[in-house]
């Protein structure tokens, strides 16, 4: 085969798809089925809400609760039935009944009315190396809402959705990875509504009928394919339970509900004094005034430049006098600082609190200070040390913090280097502004 300016030609592997299920067993609300050496799992967690697990070994990873707080085993004990047939086993709640099919193992829901939602496709589920992927129908009149920070319109329908972060600094309307990657979406069609949100960190995807009309696919990188299935009928529903799954934000306080003056960047603390000046002499409301990188010392976190802010208390101090709260922005990017008398790379590299790599060294990249290193924040002593850390802001009356790059999206050399620079993200739950 002629080889066109150098470049190979490719053919994407095949999937493997599951097989029969040879037997099912359930205990508490966990339903198992053993397809060969693949397995499903099935757990009734409400009335509307299922998790459905498939290994293509039959092993499950560990429990990972970074993004789904409670665990199967702490919700509330559901009533559902199991019913066995030659040809099916059904699982019914009080608002739902899922029908797997014994041939090809393929899952089907149905609401009360007998309505079908969140339906196998004819692949149903399948791996090839690196990947596991679920196929499911798209109903007549159904459209597809959600999947976090996206750009174009809102219904998804026919287009392709990759999560995972970067930093997309010149988007536009077809552009598709973006700063925040959250993988959840609801689908509606007149009277039935489903939400899927796809338990996974690593790479995925969603694919709503782009590659085949009529059919939408999940994708991971990971080595078992895990997602909820949320039964509506209404949006509200959805997100009532989305949200108990995934967690909910405490109730702001009153002032995080006005105006807030925020920008990249203001760069001293006379350009922030002037601000405020004009934002009381023009009668503009503001509530709250945002300090983004350049209040620090060389974007080194939990530092005040000496030069452009050198009394930041006095600052908070006649800012809130006037009426302003002052947020500050964090960012979990440490300034790699060998013998620079920076006390939270210094205690960080003491204390091992930064992540490492498989072979003992030092993970880096480059974000705001240049070359930083990173808190192993999946460690509890190293969540405590960095909420320690604000205190130092809090104590001076800082009202709020500006969590910035929950998805860090880091680069692989300096800001300053040209040439084309290669953006690795990485694999974190979600986020704010960028690296």
């Amino acid at each position: 085969m002629p080889q066109y300016f150098g470049k190979l030609p490719t053919t994407n592997q095949a999937w493997t798809t599951v097989s029969n299920v040879k037997s099912v067993s359930w205990e508490n609300n966990i339903v198992n089925f053993d397809c060969d050496d693949s397995r499903l799992t099935i757990s009734v967690l409400t009335p509307n809400l299922i998790r459905v697990r498939f290994a293509p070994t039959g092993e499950f990873m560990p429990r990972r609760s970074w993004a789904v707080t409670p665990d199967d085993a702490e919700w509330a004990i559901t009533p559902f039935e199991v019913r066995e047939t030659e040809a099916t086993v059904e699982i019914e709640t009080t608002q739902i009944r899922v029908c797997v099919q014994r041939e090809k193992c393929r899952i089907a829901c149905f609401d009360k009315a007998n309505r079908p939602f969140a339906q196998d496709a004819d692949m149903g589920m399948g791996w090839r190396m690196g990947a596991v992927a679920g196929w499911k129908e798209i109903a007549a009149d159904e459209h597809f809402y959600g999947f976090g920070e996206r750009t174009g319109f809102l219904d998804k329908l026919s287009e392709v959705k990759t999560n995972w972060t970067t930093d997309a600094l010149d988007y536009d309307s077809l552009t598709d990875e973006m700063y925040q990657a959250i993988p959840f979406f609801m689908a509606l069609r007149p009277q039935v509504s489903y939400g899927i949100f796809f338990n996974t960190t690593f790479w995925s995807q969603f694919d709503i009928g782009a590659e085949q009309p009529g059919i939408w696919k999940m994708e991971t990188r990971g080595g078992e394919l895990d997602y909820y299935i949320i039964y509506g009928p209404e949006p509200a529903q959805i997100l009532e339970t989305y949200t108990q799954l995934t967690g909910r934000m405490p109730l702001p306080p009153k002032w995080a509900l006005g105006y807030h003056q925020c920008r990249w960047s203001y760069e001293s603390e006379n350009v922030v004094r002037e601000l405020a000046k004009e934002f009381r002499q023009r009668r503009i409301p503001c509530d709250v005034i945002h300090l983004d990188i350049d209040y620090m010392r060389g974007y080194r976190v939990f530092t005040w430049s000496p030069q452009r802010f050198p009394n930041a208390a006095k600052l908070i101090s006649d800012l809130a006098e006037d009426g302003f709260k002052t947020v500050t922005i964090i960012d979990p990017g440490v300034k790699y600082e060998p013998e620079g008398n920076y006390h939270v790379f210094d205690e960080g590299v003491e204390n091992d609190y930064f992540v490492r790599k498989a072979d003992g060294t030092l993970f880096h990249g480059y974000v705001w200070p240049e070359k930083a290193v990173f808190p192993d924040f999946l460690r509890p002593d190293v969540s405590n040390w960095w909420a320690d850390l604000h205190k130092s802001l809090t104590d001076i009356g800082v009202a709020g913090i500006w969590n910035d790059m929950n998805e860090p999206a880091i680069n692989d050399r300096p800001f300053g280097d040209d040439g084309e620079k290669i953006w690795f993200p990485l694999d974190a739950p979600q986020g704010g502004r960028g690296a």
